[in-house]
């Protein structure tokens, strides 16, 4: 028979750091969360807990409605280093 694959335990970084609070103007802290395209990473690949995910989610989409950052950004707009112009 098959074995069981073990997957390493993903572990929730802000409850580690013990936040209760984000704010939507420190953008950078929240590229650990979206994806290349902007997207919002899901707390599978993550690992946020389910508070905290819901937390980013907001923060996330209260920085694009103040066009901190972007929606999402197209196929054929590709760009090299997404990250660095959200400072």
């Amino acid at each position: 028979m098959a074995e069981k694959r073990k997957y390493k335990k993903r572990y929730c970084k802000y409850c580690e750091s013990k936040v209760d609070f984000m704010d939507y103007k420190e953008v950078g802290a929240l590229r650990f969360s979206l994806s290349e395209r902007y997207k919002i990473m899901p707390r599978r690949l993550t690992g946020n807990c389910k508070r905290h995910q819901d937390m980013i989610t907001v923060v996330i989409k209260r920085a694009r409605a103040a066009a901190l950052v972007p929606y999402t950004v197209t196929r054929k707009a590709v760009v090299t280093a997404p990250f660095e112009n959200l400072r």
